[in-house]
């Protein structure tokens, strides 16, 4: 714009420069109520196919058999006449198109109304449940066995009750592992994401990707459970007070702790392979060489006996071809981030079950470690119904300071409370959630307050990015209240926020046109392969059937508004520039 001012002064008489008009911005009213502000960038038609949808999933019967209804018309009306009636109501209300060409009309008036686009491939397998288990508890047992060992933490071993990992979850997608091939495949359709996102998104965009999707889950399994343990071991050595994540330890300490054991030449060797950060504190393993090199796991994940000073294996056993699974999995993880690295693409990894949490979370820490030196690359997720999430998070900020990385985080409240409920009680551990829903949203108020308390209070606080991935007016209105308290602008590019495409328009475009960092994330995927998407999609919508009411409110409301008007035939034409 500057340029283009300088252009008109320098310009000789008589000749016009033309300017770019500059991008609109609306007052952001933070009742959310205005069913104008939130349905301009729609046409009447799709205001009425939205009221639609969420009045069929305001009833019980029809929400609790839609995966039933949708096979059986399908076969009554054929394969031509069932998509053209999905696309006119559930999947064109919640999924893009089929491909990336088919999604550009989408994204692109996404992107003219100020929200920016999280793409998700949303096809998924329509297994039994039979089968489901079948192959998750294959996929989660080691060729070497699952026996009993001394230390053992039984709620990072497969049960075969929860073994369909879609047990009480509406709100995620599920991959089953099959074999080294399909994981492969499932790489390649992270590709063609990152390359969707890179020519439809204009360097805004985001990829979601799971890494159950990349790999064995016992691999993932086994090293939570080595994590979880050497926690364990950190805990003792700090005499069992306190939180354990908050212990930080020196080498010097952990001699003390050994005290004559020290000079066993195992303890020794040991100690040689022990890294430390910058201020001395210790990492039990060289995870980054681990990550990075072929280091054995069996080999790697050993800690001396505290009485006797022998070595004591972490993880259970594992074999070579199992090592070499891991290594598999490293490697399409890598590749992916490499490639959207080139592609200006950032990375979300979406968080999982708590059985598979540590390691992901270790993982994607080590990934930002790698990639997010100079800029935010990859981004981790944090469920705040888990007790521990306050602590985690203060952890890996603790640790991002100290290792000097940009830490991006993705929060959300999560997606799997029921099954971890469920599981914890069967299974008979401690129940990782939050007892209520207002223990959660506590939960994420006080994560929130924790990140956005840092950025302008601490050394690298610039180097601090974090998507506030919500539904809840409360907890957007919050963060906006934080944002001001802290003097953090909405184009700062410290704080974005994130809903599902077609739940919750009356937040995310008002908060786009306002100059917020909005995003709508937004799955694609043929018709039929994302039925399994649209089924959860109703049934999370029956979950919210007071802000369904709200929002069906707001939806008559603006059809009113156009039919009394004139305005039943409006054209959305948007003049808003992301930030």
């Amino acid at each position: 714009m500057a340029l283009l001012r300088r252009l008109a002064v320098n310009a000789p008489r008589g000749v016009r420069v033309l300017s770019t008009p500059p991008p609109s911005r609306d007052e952001l009213d933070l009742s959310f109520n205005s069913p104008k502000d939130a349905f301009k960038s729609k046409k009447t038609s799709e205001l009425v196919r939205a009221y639609l949808v969420y009045q069929i999933c305001s009833i019980n019967w029809i929400v609790e058999n839609n995966d039933m209804l949708m096979k059986s018309l399908r076969q009554m009306v054929g394969q031509r006449l069932f998509e053209a009636i999905m696309k006119a109501t559930f999947y064109g209300q919640f999924v893009a198109g089929e491909d990336q060409n088919k999604i550009r009309p989408t994204l692109e008036r996404l992107r003219s109304f100020g929200v920016k686009s999280i793409l998700d491939y949303s096809v998924e397998e329509d297994l039994s449940q039979e089968e489901a288990e079948k192959r998750e508890v294959s996929a989660s047992i080691s060729t070497c066995g699952d026996t009993q060992e001394e230390g053992q933490l039984k709620q990072y071993h497969v049960e075969q009750r929860f073994a369909d990992r879609r047990y009480k979850v509406t709100s995620a997608r599920t991959y089953f592992y099959l074999n080294e091939a399909a994981c492969e495949k499932n790489m390649e359709a992270f590709m063609r994401s990152i390359d969707a996102v890179a020519e439809t998104t204009k360097s805004t965009g985001l990829m979601a990707v799971k890494l159950t999707a990349l790999g064995r889950p016992q691999l993932l399994l086994q090293l939570s459970e080595v994590i979880m343990r050497a926690r364990s071991y950190m805990h003792q050595i700090a005499g069992g007070t306190g939180n354990v994540l908050t212990h930080h330890k020196t080498i010097e300490d952990l001699q003390r702790y050994l005290g004559d054991l020290s000079s066993k030449p195992e303890v020794q060797e040991f100690m040689k392979k022990i890294t430390s950060d910058k201020e001395g504190i210790v990492h039990l393993f060289p995870w980054s060489n681990i990550l990075d090199k072929d280091m054995g796991l069996s080999d790697s994940f050993r800690v001396p006996d505290p009485k006797t000073g022998q070595m004591r294996r972490l993880i259970s056993q594992i074999s070579p071809k199992e090592e070499e699974m891991f290594r598999n999995m490293l490697r399409r993880l890598n590749h992916i981030i490499q490639v959207a690295n080139e592609s200006d693409v950032r990375i979300m990894i979406d968080a999982e079950q708590t059985y598979f949490q540590p390691a992901i979370s270790r993982i994607c820490l080590e990934m930002m470690r790698r990639y997010n030196k100079d800029k935010f690359l990859v981004f981790n997720t944090y469920q705040t119904y888990l007790k521990n999430t306050y602590n985690e998070i203060v952890t890996d900020l603790e640790q991002a300071q100290r290792q000097n990385f940009y830490w991006g985080a993705k929060l959300v409240r999560g997606a799997y409370i029921e099954q971890e409920r469920a599981r914890a009680a069967a299974m008979g551990y401690e129940d990782p959630t939050c007892e209520s829903v207002d223990a959660t949203s506590a939960s994420f108020h006080r994560c929130l307050k924790e990140i956005l308390g840092r950025v302008k209070t601490e050394p690298n606080g610039d180097r601090l990015g974090i998507m506030v991935a919500s539904h809840n007016e409360d907890t957007v209105r919050y963060a906006i209240q934080l944002m001001k308290e802290h003097g953090i602008k909405p184009g700062d590019k410290v704080v974005c926020f994130g809903q599902l495409l077609g739940m919750c328009d009356h937040i995310t475009f008002p908060l786009g046109q306002a100059g917020y960092s909005a995003y709508k994330y937004v799955p694609y995927g043929p018709v039929v392969e994302v039925l399994p998407y649209l089924s959860r999609r109703a049934n999370e919508n029956r979950g919210f059937l007071v802000k369904i009411k709200k929002e069906k409110g707001l939806l008559l409301k603006e059809i009113f508004r156009r039919l009394f008007t004139g305005q039943i035939f409006y054209k959305p034409s948007g003049n808003y520039t992301p930030v």
